[in-house]
């Protein structure tokens, strides 16, 4: 699984980090950053992807196709 932040949409709101701590933080630009994606189940990964306002987060499978659209 992949698990990607694209930071020219993430507005900084932090539900991510709330959501999933162990894998999201903001850095000093208030953007999302992942910083290990294998510390939260799948359901909570897609979880944090649906909660971001700004649409921001990417969950692919190992194939690349798109767990959450």
């Amino acid at each position: 699984m992949n698990v990607r932040i694209l930071r020219n949409e993430c507005c900084g709101n932090g539900l991510c980090a709330e959501i999933a701590p162990a894998v999201f933080q903001l850095d000093s630009k208030m953007k999302a950053v992942v910083i290990d994606s294998e510390a939260a189940p799948r359901e909570v990964l897609i979880e944090a992807a649906e909660a971001c306002p700004c649409s921001a987060i990417v969950v692919e499978d190992d194939d690349g196709n798109p767990l959450v659209t």
